[in-house]
């Protein structure tokens, strides 16, 4: 995936996810520093809000993704680790963790691991800032459907189906990527969860957590119905 990544990911709002932050920090936490990513990938965020001054932090599991993240900015620091299971990480004014990240988490346990050391690693007053899929946009839009792009070195068919989880899916993925004169495929599997609001809360609050704001899609405004629902935790 990581080689394609950038590819299938070219026209995602990586601005609006920038900006957003830009609010947030500016309105709970105008005197950050210090940033985390946590399931930066290949870097698009980390390197826009890096652009924008803070000292930033990328964490990803995936060793190729990062690998592509460290050609696009040296300067900023990369680490493989599970997020879910952070190693000496402490002190950050704000992490975020955006584009699906959170829904990657797919048991209870897990989420109130990643909850609980996203708190540890923040400085009192930090914000922890996530978005997941809203379980009506799962439901609603995501199960059953298909979607496919060919490109000229490019083509993928990607199948999305409910899993055996109440609100998780199933993603079957194909590529065929150009490789000289002949294309190459290879399969990817993933699965990802969704959580009802209550449930998000409940673990937020859980973990030490005050929530401050709860968005939809981008707006600065508190709302609970859109796709993806963006959180304001802070470690007060």
């Amino acid at each position: 995936m990581a080689e394609v990544y950038d590819e299938l990911m070219k026209d995602a709002p990586y601005d609006q996810w920038v900006s957003w932050t830009t609010y947030m920090l500016n309105t709970y936490r105008p005197e950050a520093k210090r940033l985390l990513d946590l399931g930066c990938g290949t870097g698009e965020i980390t390197t826009r809000l890096s652009n924008q001054g803070w000292h930033m932090t990328g964490v990803d599991l995936s060793e190729e993704m990062l690998s592509i993240a460290s050609n696009k900015d040296q300067s900023i620091q990369w680490l493989s680790q599970d997020i879910t299971n952070l190693q000496g990480l402490c002190n950050f004014d704000c992490i975020v963790s955006y584009c699906d990240v959170i829904n990657y988490i797919t048991d209870p346990i897990s989420l109130d691991s990643t909850f609980n050391h996203a708190f540890k690693a923040l400085e009192t007053n930090g914000l922890f800032l996530f978005d997941v899929h809203s379980v009506e946009h799962i439901v609603t839009d995501l199960y059953g459907q298909t979607f496919a792009e060919v490109y000229d070195d490019l083509s993928y068919v990607w199948f999305c189906d409910p899993g055996e989880k109440e609100y998780s899916i199933v993603h079957d993925l194909t590529f065929f990527i150009r490789h000289h004169n002949e294309y190459r495929r290879f399969d990817e599997h993933h699965h990802q969860q969704g959580y009802e609001l209550s449930t998000l809360k409940q673990a937020i609050k859980k973990a030490g957590f005050t929530i401050q704001q709860v968005c939809a899609d981008f707006s600065v405004n508190p709302a609970s119905d859109g796709d993806r629902l963006f959180f304001v935790c802070q470690k007060l």
